[in-house]
């Protein structure tokens, strides 16, 4: 039989090797805040709610922080899903709905951020604010060979990775799932729905981030018109969890009383 890393025997759903129920990541993570208060995650592509637990609960107790589970975004995809931004999009406006939250804050990560983007552009009344942390795809380096150097160049930069954790992820989302999505994403211009973004924005990355280089981050908050950017002083592309305090320190800065008392 099988093993995932760590041991974890892989049980085989519908020709695909999946972790046993039992170890598998939930479809939501919350973590304890204020009423009213509503900050939603999306797990990087891949990755799993568990990957945004450290940044939401540094955020805590002045934010209720809630990571939700899509296809291919911390979630298995059921074979011939569409994975596309504009489509995850309508899943996740699906679960706020089933959680019962109407206005939000939305976290994106690396190839989420498309996907918040593309629900604040189509469904304005239901998003706060959005923060974009290390989002692809840089039309820059669009093609496979662009994309796979400036991922080598991230994670040479990475430092405490929980490599174990990060394997069963991926093993759960499955990886031709992470494929599609990602050839999904590389088509997407996320600085063209970004034009039409109206709420708040914030744009971050890890100052060793290849993947979403400075100008990249730049060009996506001047696209908005109104958007902001920065670099953290530390990390790569995997800041939410390798430096979650420095990232919520910025996401403290942005998060506004005002705006917050406008999302719940």
């Amino acid at each position: 039989m099988p093993r995932a890393p760590g041991g974890a025997r892989l049980d085989r759903v519908g020709g695909a090797l999946r972790l046993p129920s039992r170890l598998s990541p939930p479809p939501t993570l919350t973590v304890p805040g204020p009423a009213g208060v509503a900050v939603v995650a999306v797990p990087g592509l891949g990755l799993s709610v568990r990957c945004w637990e450290p940044a939401l609960a540094a955020l805590s107790p002045h934010v209720r922080g809630t990571a939700v589970a899509l296809p291919a975004f911390g979630a298995p995809a059921v074979p011939r899903t569409v994975l596309g931004p504009a489509s995850s999009a309508g899943r996740l406006v699906a679960r706020l709905d089933a959680l019962g939250l109407d206005r939000v804050v939305l976290l994106g990560h690396s190839a989420s951020c498309q996907v918040v983007a593309e629900t604040a552009a189509r469904h304005p009344d239901r998003v706060a604010a959005l923060v974009l942390v290390g989002p692809t795809t840089d039309p820059l380096a669009r093609s496979w060979p662009a994309l796979v150097r400036r991922w080598w160049r991230s994670t040479l930069r990475e430092r405490g990775l929980p490599l174990p954790r990060l394997l069963r992820d991926y093993t759960y989302s499955g990886m031709v799932s992470f494929v599609r999505a990602l050839h999904a994403s590389r088509r997407h211009r996320l600085d063209r729905v970004l034009t039409t973004v109206t709420c708040p924005v914030l744009v971050l990355r890890g100052t060793h981030d290849h993947i979403a280089p400075a100008g990249w981050i730049r060009r996506l908050a001047d696209a908005t018109g109104h958007g902001a950017a920065a670099s953290l002083t530390a990390g790569a592309h995997m800041v939410p969890l390798t430096h979650p305090h420095e990232l919520a320190d910025e996401l403290r800065g942005f998060l506004s009383p005002q705006l917050l008392r406008n999302a719940g």
